[in-house]
């Protein structure tokens, strides 16, 4: 079982570095950060929130740490072209000795799209897309010279140079729906969707049938999963907190109930867990409170 820290990048850089640098040093397995341009008015903060972007925070992070994978929970298809996201990604794979994970999605927050006048699409279109998209990556990232002639994605005798040092770079899916895990089946190496122990179960059985249709082994798809975490001793805090960021799965309690919540996850098929900063403060305290859920969970 992995275990990964999910920093937010809706806070200033120095505390992001701060975050980073001490999962790498204290046995913490990868750090993941999200791509979005703005809050969403919601469980993503405000849409005023300040926010950096990830993917020149990927390689940052990257060329400042030594040992945890970094990575995209991730990269939407409709406005990162496969082409460039390919050549940035093998980039940083480079930088970072091969610890890239790359993450894509089909994308879902309308507010970013509209205000910068990007295409959306319907669900059937984002699927569409995002199947393109990663068989546009795949090739790209091992093939000599891809040509692919789709309806979202054209690539005409198209190069990219270096390779990745990781052969193959991992490829991460996000994403629940049952069509959306067909495509999971198709291109992924790992699949991520947030859930509890329950729905992380459910899901993956689906999955499980779409790579037994395809004659693919299901055993070749790692699966990751994150919630929010808000650590307290205050049952009724905890109780509170969980209604609120509903349907956004959550779990608040001590770092021993973190733990327990783990352990579901494990009997539930997951490899990977992805505990978000957002809600354990900041400074020392957040530190403190990272250092106790590592070690309650190991």
């Amino acid at each position: 079982m992995r275990l990964s820290c999910w920093p937010s990048l809706q806070q200033p850089w120095p505390d992001v570095v701060e975050v980073v640098r001490h999962v790498d040093g204290t046995g913490w397995d990868g750090i993941y950060v999200a791509d979005h341009f703005m809050g969403d008015g919601g469980g993503f903060g405000a849409i005023t929130d300040p926010t950096l972007e990830s993917t020149a925070a990927v390689a940052a992070l990257g060329a400042l740490t030594e040992r945890v994978r970094v990575g995209t929970l991730v990269l939407g298809a409709a406005y990162r072209h496969p082409a460039v996201v390919a050549n940035w990604a093998a980039t940083v794979d480079h930088v970072t000795g091969g610890r890239l994970v790359l993450g894509v999605g089909a994308g879902w927050q309308q507010n970013e799209h509209d205000q910068y006048g990007i295409e959306l699409g319907s669900p059937g279109e984002r699927l569409a897309r995002l199947d393109e998209t990663c068989r546009g990556l795949r090739s790209l990232l091992r093939e000599p010279v891809t040509d692919f002639a789709g309806t979202h994605v054209q690539l005409r005798a198209a190069h990219c140079e270096p390779k990745p040092l990781q052969d193959p770079l991992p490829l991460l899916i996000g994403g629940k729906g049952d069509r959306m895990l067909g495509v999971v089946a198709r291109h992924a190496d790992e699949w991520n969707m947030w859930g509890l122990p329950e729905v992380i179960a459910e899901r993956r059985a689906v999955l499980d049938a779409h790579c037994e249709r395809i004659g693919r082994d299901p055993a070749t798809i790692a699966t990751s999963t994150q919630a929010l975490v808000l650590l307290t001793d205050d049952e009724r805090a905890a109780a509170e907190f969980v209604e609120r960021v509903a349907p956004r799965a959550a779990v608040a309690g001590t770092a021993a109930d973190v733990a327990a919540l783990v352990d579901e996850w494990r009997e539930a098929g997951v490899d990977e867990v992805i505990l978000p900063d957002w809600h354990l403060g900041r400074g020392a305290e957040r530190l403190e409170r990272l250092d106790a859920l590592r070690e309650a969970i190991a």
